[in-house]
């Protein structure tokens, strides 16, 4: 099976930064893309960034140019560093991957969340 565990989030004022980290492992054969979402308290799940395993990346607009979404491939991990925070991108962040296992069984797994809080 594949376990994400994701780590990074914490307590930070408006304009600073965090660096997210979403760590695979398990029978994994190949990783095709890594997602990062977030949920805010009473909003809907929603899509922050995203990656495919060519290095090809897509943002929410509310994100763009102050957030990148990066992997590395020996290391199974992939990142989301986050600058300029402001108090709305407080939420609980999840990265989503998805790829082959060893035995050609597509996975889709979710972490289990980790929290970032931006104070004004």
């Amino acid at each position: 099976q594949v376990q994400l565990v994701e780590s990074g989030g914490g307590l930070v004022q408006a304009g600073g930064s965090l660096r997210l980290s979403c760590a695979a492992s398990g029978s994994i054969l190949s990783i095709t893309s890594t997602a990062w979402y977030r949920q805010a308290p009473g909003k809907q799940r929603e899509l922050v960034a995203d990656i495919t395993s060519s290095g090809v990346t897509n943002y929410a607009d509310s994100v763009k140019g102050r957030f990148t979404i990066s992997r590395d491939n020996t290391k199974k991990t992939a990142y989301l560093q986050m600058n300029s925070l402001k108090p709305e991108d407080t939420a609980v962040y999840y990265c989503k991957t998805d790829g082959r296992t060893t035995t050609w069984v597509p996975f889709s797994s979710w972490g289990q969340g980790t929290q970032v809080t931006v104070s004004s």
